[in-house]
């Protein structure tokens, strides 16, 4: 029976990644991409980047080339039973901010150009103080981070971690899940009947989902089912 730790992330500062582009307005949606989660807490890091090969590959400094190894990166999950569930906001509110930027082209060629425009954009972030609620399923004991960092910005976060009961199984039956979910990763073991979209990259999540398959219940929380057999799945 797998490990099963709910995870609390409190912001320390405004989050910013950009879910959806409107013009100029860059928004932030309040759900965190399993994903991203896998690599805020360093998951991906411990498992793949302690080897001389995978080295190269390491995104933590220095990014080589802006091209996305998800497989690459989640299979060893997949190898080690461990998943992370996107995270979904307790409670949150949000930022507007404005900025400027101009035509810098000068700099690069010393010769005449034309007149400097300034432009501007802006960003709706979500505010320090928000709280995110995920949960890490591992067939072994994990110590993650206190501290992590998240978002375009590296925002600062603190993070609490709280092992629950030991999980129940409950086979072939019809659930609701309170958790927002990856479509990839339940898909293949589990008949999903319906669901709300939360259009987002990579991967398009969904929430308020009503499927038929195996799920975990945790004694004290009725309220809390978690489907079974989770795992990174990647589109050909």
């Amino acid at each position: 029976m797998p490990i099963v730790y709910q995870c609390i992330l409190e912001l320390h500062d405004s989050l910013y990644f950009a879910t959806r582009e409107i013009g100029r307005l860059y928004e932030t949606e309040p759900v965190l991409h399993n994903y991203a989660l896998a690599y805020v807490l360093g998951l991906v890091d411990s498992l793949q980047f302690n080897t001389v090969v995978a080295a190269e590959h390491s995104y933590r400094y220095f990014c080589p080339e802006q091209v996305p190894k998800y497989a690459e990166h989640f299979t060893p999950l997949n190898q080690q039973g461990i998943y992370v569930t996107p995270g979904k906001a307790l409670h949150h509110a949000a930022t507007l901010n404005t900025w400027k930027y101009a035509d810098n082209r000068y700099h690069v060629e010393m010769k005449q150009t034309e007149k400097n425009i300034p432009s501007f954009g802006r960003t709706k972030e979500i505010a320090p103080e928000s709280q995110f609620e995920f949960f890490v399923i591992s067939n072994q004991s994990l110590k993650l981070p206190r501290w992590v960092r998240v978002g375009k910005w590296a925002s600062k976060a603190r993070l609490e971690v709280k092992e629950l009961p030991k999980p129940q199984h409950h086979k072939a039956r019809e659930f609701y899940c309170p958790l927002p979910l990856n479509p990839l990763d339940v898909m293949f073991t589990n008949q999903v009947l319906s669901y709300d979209t939360i259009n987002m990259p990579p991967v398009s999540l969904i929430r308020n989902v009503r499927m038929i398959g195996d799920y975990y219940t945790f004694e004290g929380s009725s309220e809390l089912k978690i489907p079974v057999q989770m795992q990174y799945r990647f589109a050909s």
